[in-house]
């Protein structure tokens, strides 16, 4: 995914560091999960640990650990917030 004005995908957040979403590039099921994830636009994302291969990446979203493919990730724009975390 292409940077615009310091936004990045979910999937490229390292570990340790936390953006806001800013939107959802999917449609149907996979959006309305998402959704129901607590992934709406202004929500606050912290990437936790990404798995030995590299995908799922586990994800702190308000106060719960989700795993999220990079396939899925790679739909959510964010804008990186603060510091790393941890």
């Amino acid at each position: 995914m292409a940077r615009r004005s310091g936004l990045l995908s979910l999937a490229e957040l390292p570990p340790g560091y936390a953006g806001e979403v800013v939107t959802l590039e999917v449609s149907g099921p996979t959006r309305r999960r998402l959704l129901d994830l607590g992934l709406i636009p202004g929500t606050r994302v912290a990437a936790v640990r990404r798995s030995p291969a590299g995908d799922p990446t586990a994800f702190n979203i308000r106060g719960a650990l989700i795993a999220l493919r990079a396939e899925d990730g790679r739909r959510i724009t964010v804008r990186p917030v603060g510091e790393r975390e941890g």
